[in-house]
């Protein structure tokens, strides 16, 4: 089965653009010009997923993650933003979105996207109906179990397996979860900053304010045989969480 995708979008050359990609690869997909006819149609449509933009004149995007999240809960969100306007992006994160990407986007970028948030879906939908067991259906999928009995509760910021248990500070854990839920995609300085403490940087100042942090974070995973070298520093660039 297909499927349903919406873009929201003011800009017409954007709008098509992420239409004609997602058409190509087979999905039923719905373009629309702004935030108030997007939340008509999603009281009225099946949408599994929505690519909505930040910056929109009336309602922008964050306020129709707000009304998407209380009418269609199953839906999926990723926003897309400027680098000017990442700041906003944390507020939509606390929202529950599966993911924000930056535009332009290439369409690599937006279909691995697209295909992350679906197969989220299909994961809730089936912890929702009881065929999946240990996935809180409330909130993105945040059980990690790894090879050695070793787990990684993201939600309660958690790492444990059968000998030890390593609690970490909310920095901490909105990092892990952040890298965790995207392996090989590569973060860098900027964006970590942005999405773990909340405030946009300088790319020069970013990375003095990232280390401490990074060693951290490391110094607790290399308790853990499985995790202790996932966490890698992409030389001049920042950090990817590796499979």
């Amino acid at each position: 089965m297909k499927s349903n995708i919406l873009v929201v979008d003011d800009e017409p050359v954007s709008r098509q653009s992420l239409s004609d990609i997602l058409k190509l690869e087979g999905y039923l997909v719905s373009a629309l010009p702004n935030g108030q006819v997007a939340v008509e149609h999603i009281r009225t449509h099946p949408v599994d997923l929505m690519i909505v933009d930040l910056r929109m004149p009336g309602m922008d995007g964050l306020e129709v993650i707000q009304v998407v999240n209380q009418i269609s809960p199953e839906t999926e969100v990723i926003l897309l933003t400027a680098y000017g306007s990442t700041d906003t992006a944390i507020q939509a994160l606390r929202l529950r979105i599966h993911d924000y990407l930056l535009k332009p986007a290439s369409p690599v970028q937006v279909l691995s996207s697209v295909k992350k948030g679906l197969s989220r879906r299909t994961a809730r939908l089936k912890a929702k109906s009881g065929t999946v067991e240990s996935i809180d259906v409330d909130e993105p999928i945040s059980v990690i179990n790894l090879k050695d009995g070793t787990f990684v509760d993201l939600s309660r910021r958690l790492i444990k397996n059968k000998n030890k248990t390593e609690h970490l500070t909310p920095a901490e854990g909105r990092l892990l979860r952040i890298l965790m839920e995207n392996p090989g995609k590569v973060f860098s300085h900027r964006e970590l900053v942005l999405l773990v403490q909340g405030y946009d940087t300088s790319q020069r100042e970013a990375p003095e304010i990232l280390r401490p942090l990074v060693s951290r974070l490391r110094h607790k995973l290399e308790q853990f045989p499985v995790l202790s070298e996932r966490v890698t520093s992409v030389r001049g660039t920042g950090y990817v969480y590796e499979e």
